[in-house]
């Protein structure tokens, strides 16, 4: 099968979970046979593209996103035209190579794209994020997660203190982006990365035409992680591991604050990663026992999650489908979690009972990790398979495709 992949998340020198997603997914493909492209931002274009997202096939230049902003900020209200335009853009640059595929796969951030694609080309998306109902694509305002249903209050997300005609302007370009969200989900296939994805978009748009939608859950490659896991003696323990972008939706902060106190003395917490929040956490909670390692490759996150005692991803927004959830599932680890957005799911993949802890609170998930930091790690037997391997949702999604 022939095969293009699309998204505006690549290339780039480093790619989030998104980005990764798509490599994954393209790679297992092209090892099975199968002929897979993936077109990008050609503003972002170079000849060592490939090589610099790990994908083993072809980049192709698509569209350019450089100029995004369109004075959005300046003016304090979201734009009706702005987001519909550039998924006009990315309509328009695959549908010049759609002819030579037999699908064209969208993984990115304007899901009304497929509203400006025929409904005779085979065109697929998968949906990563709560983009789908919310232009900032998180349902997270004012470090809580946003239950309105008005279309008006998004205002607050683009200006602190919306007057009336903010409130209608940005109203409007919030419905129209719903709508047309659900045009292209009724027009082409939808696949969401878990069921809470699907329930949060009807919750949004009641009514909206999700038939031709299925949910297939994030996936992993166990084959590499199981290459690179612990054995017994290797684990070490007291060292917790969080690993993700330091911003308000991820519960850095959340979680340092209230571990205070509760470290026990052979305890280490090591962060990975980077973000806007990192120089005010880290000047205010970096120590022995707690120290920020910055951006690291893959190949370290990996290495230190298998040696750490317990992983802990402490989102207070709505994680879709965490990976790194399944990674430390996968790897045999002991992970803590709030219960929010499609993480429950994830408890289906676990080895054994207890190894995805699941807290409703932060008090409640920092005390359980005490709770586990005074016990020996627990280590597994991998198995020789996992469920959520990308080989195991590969013939989902080419049945999926052949519809």
């Amino acid at each position: 099968m022939k095969i293009l992949m699309v998204s505006e998340d690549l290339p780039g020198a480093q790619i989030g979970g998104l980005g990764k997603h798509v490599v994954t997914l393209s790679n297992a493909l092209l090892e099975q046979g199968h002929d897979v492209d993936i077109m990008g931002r050609s503003d972002r274009f170079h000849a060592d593209g490939s090589k610099e997202i790990g994908f083993n096939g072809r980049l192709l230049p698509g569209f350019d996103f450089s100029r995004p902003g369109w004075k959005e900020s300046q003016l304090g209200f979201f734009n009706p035209v702005k987001r519909p335009w550039f998924a006009r853009t990315i309509a328009r640059a695959l549908l010049r190579e759609a002819a030579r595929y037999d699908v064209v796969h969208y993984h990115g951030h304007l899901p009304m794209a497929g509203r400006y694609v025929p409904r005779e080309v085979n065109f697929v998306q998968t949906r990563h994020d709560q983009g789908s109902e919310c232009v900032i694509h998180l349902r997270f305002k004012q470090e809580h997660v946003c239950t309105t249903m008005d279309a008006r209050d998004c205002a607050a997300c683009i200006h602190p203190t919306p007057n009336a005609l903010r409130r209608s302007v940005s109203g409007m370009a919030v419905r129209r982006y719903r709508s047309e969200t659900a045009d292209s989900f009724s027009r082409h296939k939808t696949i969401f990365v878990s069921d809470f994805l699907r329930r949060a978009f009807l919750r949004a748009v009641p009514g909206a035409d999700l038939s031709r939608a299925r949910v297939i859950h994030n996936f992993i490659r166990y084959p590499y992680l199981r290459e690179r896991a612990a054995a017994p003696g290797e684990v070490e323990q007291g060292e917790v591991l969080l690993v993700g972008r330091i911003d308000s939706g991820k519960g850095f902060g959340e979680f340092l604050a209230q571990v205070q106190g509760w470290l026990p003395a052979h305890a280490r917490v090591s962060i990975i990663g980077d973000g806007p929040l990192r120089p005010r956490l880290e000047q205010k909670y970096a120590g022995p026992q707690i120290r920020f390692l910055g951006w690291r490759g893959y190949d370290e996150v990996i290495r230190r999650s298998a040696r750490s005692h317990v992983l802990v991803i402490p989102s207070v927004w709505e994680e879709p489908c965490g990976t790194t959830v399944l990674e430390a599932l996968a790897l045999g680890k002991q992970c803590l979690a709030l219960a929010r957005g499609g993480t429950p799911e994830l408890a289906a993949y676990q080895y054994y009972d207890g190894q995805l802890q699941l807290a409703e609170t932060m008090p409640r998930l920092v005390g359980r990790l005490a709770e586990l930091l005074g016990r020996a790690p627990v280590t597994v037997p991998l198995p020789a398979s996992f469920p959520m391997d990308v080989s195991n949702a590969i013939p989902r999604i080419l049945d999926f495709y052949a519809e």
